[in-house]
């Protein structure tokens, strides 16, 4: 019986059912056999839709749809071309500015490359940047921007392990301009090897465009200020930042119109409705889990096999760069680390620094061939082959796996402004 139910399970994955059906059915027939009343699935949902921490989920969410939807993108590269243009490979850099910029706002690489695709490769193009080098640039930085504040995986990382989401943002961001400055020291170095076209400084024009740009310019200032400050609580920071985009977009810069914000509503709702059904049936899943004491005896497992916290780093590393190939960073999330957590901490591991390792990972698999979800989605804005892409990335795949290495075995680059 069980093993025609895991068959089933299996089946339904393979045939593309979504998700959180499949997490769903694994929990309530795991649930079902063990004689476990089924209503501690629905518990498991509503105690989440019941967390105030989501609430500032839904918040960022709306908020970072309604940017996608106004001219703040174009704003911020225009921004970016003034200030940094003027160096050699200087577009190439104020692409990946813009991107994890965008990407940490909006909590989605797929949406900057949508967003900011369009815009940025013509553009490289124009300059003189190789054109492979350009699509790889792309690609690869759509999920640049997800260890910086307001980060939306990172908030759905402190929900499941029950980490400090203000002290997970802290962690994140000497990792993150780590990596931003890493590409872009490669980037200066294409810029000058392939003799790219340098934009000359301008006062007037960083003038110009920072006036066109003040209110994005502001928005972290305002709202991370209150953050980090201990001020604001996640969820009233949420609240200002959504109270302080619709005032922008809809009163000052007027590039979102009314009708629109039905819409935006929607899909903000839509895409954290999601995240908390998929959140419940992992968790309830999860529940089941550890009431066999699955990661007690995987643990065990490891710990016979593995002595070595650096072997068990490593190993960690290969697992969570295949799972961020596979899984969308929101399921990653949920599914894996309430099971590697245990483990982690049986080995010394900071939370906030697995926070860190875990989101480095997701974001380089994204782009990993053959399968990372940015190879698709670029794939389908460019109208390039996957293969092209996939080629096209794998220097700047390089230099992440550096910096990952990097991030995994020096804990106080995370921990630093933590202590």
């Amino acid at each position: 019986m069980k093993a025609l139910l895991a068959l089933l399970l299996i089946v339904l994955a393979l045939s593309g059912a979504p998700l959180f059906i499949v997490i769903s059915a694994a929990a309530l027939l795991s649930f079902y056999l063990l004689g476990v009343d089924l209503s501690i699935v629905i518990i498991e949902m509503y105690r989440l839709a019941a967390n105030p921490l989501l609430i500032a989920l839904l918040f960022f969410a709306f908020a970072g749809y309604v940017l996608t939807e106004s001219g703040a993108g174009k704003r911020l590269v225009r921004l970016s071309t003034a200030i940094f243009g003027c160096l050699p490979g200087g577009l190439a850099v104020v692409s990946l500015l813009s991107c994890a910029f965008f990407t940490a706002l909006t909590g989605a690489s797929g949406i900057t490359i949508v967003a900011l695709g369009g815009l940025l490769l013509p553009a490289l193009l124009d300059e003189k940047y190789p054109e492979d080098f350009s699509l790889g640039l792309l690609t690869s930085s759509g999920s640049l921007g997800l260890l910086f504040p307001p980060s939306l995986p990172m908030i759905i990382y402190g929900v499941v392990v029950g980490a400090s989401i203000p002290q997970l943002f802290l962690a994140g961001l000497l990792p993150g301009i780590f990596l931003v400055l890493l590409l872009s020291i490669y980037s200066m170095y294409k810029g000058v090897r392939s003799d790219c076209a340098i934009i000359s400084f301008s006062f007037h024009e960083l003038y110009r465009t920072s006036r066109e740009a003040i209110w994005e310019i502001l928005l972290p200032v305002v709202v991370f200020g209150g953050i980090f400050s201990g001020f604001l609580a996640l969820s009233e920071a949420a609240a200002i930042t959504v109270l302080y985009v619709i005032v922008v977009a809809l009163l000052i810069n007027r590039d979102v119109k009314f009708k629109q914000m039905g819409l935006i509503i929607i899909r903000s709702v839509l895409m954290v409705g999601g995240i908390i059904v998929i959140l419940g049936a992992a968790l309830a899943f999860n529940s089941f889990l550890v009431d066999q004491q699955v990661p007690a005896k995987i643990l065990l497992w490891i710990q016979s096999h593995v002595e070595s916290k650096i072997v068990f780093l490593i190993i960690l590393n290969f697992f969570l760069l295949i799972v961020g190939c596979v899984l969308d960073i929101y399921s990653a999330l949920v599914i894996v680390a309430p099971l590697i957590v245990p483990i982690a901490q049986g080995y010394d591991i900071n939370l906030l620094h697995l926070g860190v390792i875990f989101l480095t990972n997701l974001q380089i698999g994204y782009s990993t061939p053959p399968i990372g979800m940015n190879l698709f989605i670029a794939s389908l804005r460019f109208e390039e082959s996957i293969l092209r892409l996939g080629i096209a990335s794998l220097p700047f795949l390089g230099i992440l796996l550096v910096a990952l290495a990097i991030i995994t075995f020096v804990p106080e680059l995370s921990l630093f402004l933590v202590k």
